[in-house]
């Protein structure tokens, strides 16, 4: 009963068994081997283009590795305030970048807008040698408040970025819950609408470990696979990253692990919004959740053996809650029961003291 992340569960079994598969055998190191070499293809097949595609093991390494090949040392990357590069990479992107620097833009239920970039960089002191120069624009999809940016959306931030020669980088540590949320395809999600590099991420959604950058323009990789290795990211086994993207990419794996853990959080939703003093904080479009509930519920459900993360440093009400391809419909029900019991609960004890008092 843990709700605390999708990285707390295991491994798809499709997955295990393609890891298994290529166990087998010899194999050339360092992304040399032919598993490797067909994920290309497979990914543009799905993309529907022509791209350069380089795995990588972690979501931090994906986004950080990425945003160096477009960011100089002096160069700004634009992003929300709650991004993952700012709030969660202990500086990765700086590090990677040699010195570049986040400029975080606020903006409601984990969004950037098109108009707020437009005034940050009109204000930028672009070419006045005192500032740092924007490079790059970050969005993250699906966002750190579990909503999705529209198609419109990313397309108007896009015409933004390109309007200031700047690539926009889109963060897609949870990319499958996104896509099946728009319910589009990764091509009209990513360059058709403007994106020019992705983090596309698999390990919250049923792999182990396995990351992948995409550049929509080749030359603008160019740099990337030394600075893959002079990071320490180069896998000598890559097949064995490969062989995880594979099996996550075949017979739609992916979408249809993305499709369960976003009806489960939105089982989580529409139940929860039907117990008096429970409220969602933002609107539920993946497969995050963050909710307020009051202090008796929230004390109970943890009481009860529930687990889920406090999102506020003053241990306040609001909880992350996330589901994830294995969460079972089971334990969906009992965290709603559960909720709905200690709820009554609170109601009956805060009426006896009222109904004592008038008999």
């Amino acid at each position: 009963m843990n709700f605390c992340s999708d990285n707390v569960t295991g491994a798809s079994p499709e997955i295990l068994s393609a890891l298994i598969a290529a166990n087998g055998g010899a194999a050339m190191p360092y992304g040399d081997d032919e598993m490797t070499q067909r994920l290309q293809q497979q990914f543009a097949t799905l993309f529907e283009t022509d791209l350069a595609v380089f795995p990588v093991a972690t979501g931090s390494a994906a986004n950080a590795l990425a945003l160096s090949v477009v960011t100089p040392p002096y160069g700004a990357i634009y992003c929300h305030t709650e991004a993952h590069i700012n709030v969660d990479e202990c500086g990765a992107p700086e590090l990677f970048t040699g010195g570049a620097k986040l400029v975080t833009l606020a903006g409601e239920n984990g969004k950037i807008t098109a108009e707020g970039l437009a005034q940050a960089l009109e204000a930028a002191g672009i070419g006045f040698v005192h500032h740092v120069q924007p490079a790059a624009v970050s969005i993250t999809q699906a966002t750190e408040a579990g909503t999705v940016y529209t198609l419109a959306e990313i397309r108007a931030i896009a015409q933004v970025a390109h309007h200031y020669d700047l690539p926009l980088h889109l963060d897609g540590a949870r990319f499958a819950n996104a896509l099946v949320s728009l319910g589009c395809t990764p091509a009209e999600m990513t360059w058709r609408a403007g994106v020019d590099i992705v983090s596309f991420g698999a390990t919250k959604n049923g792999a182990i470990a396995a990351e992948a950058v995409l550049f929509f323009n080749p030359q603008q990789a160019q740099s990337f696979a030394y600075r893959r290795k002079r990071g320490g990211h180069l896998f000598s086994k890559m097949r064995f990253l490969s062989a995880q993207l594979a099996a996550y990419l075949s017979d739609d794996l992916w979408l249809r692990n993305a499709t369960h853990a976003n009806r489960m959080a939105r089982r989580l939703a529409d139940g929860l919004q039907q117990i008096p003093g429970i409220s969602l904080c933002y609107p539920v479009e993946a497969n995050e959740l963050f909710v307020r509930f009051p202090d008796a519920v929230l004390h109970g459900l943890q009481a009860d053996g529930f687990r889920f993360y406090t999102w506020e440093a003053n241990g306040g009400s609001m909880v992350r809650l996330v589901t994830a391809f294995n969460t079972a419909e089971a334990d969906v029900e009992a965290f709603l029961s559960a909720a709905g019991q200690h709820s009554q609960t609170a109601a009956s004890e805060a009426i006896a003291p009222l109904a004592s008092s008038l008999s």
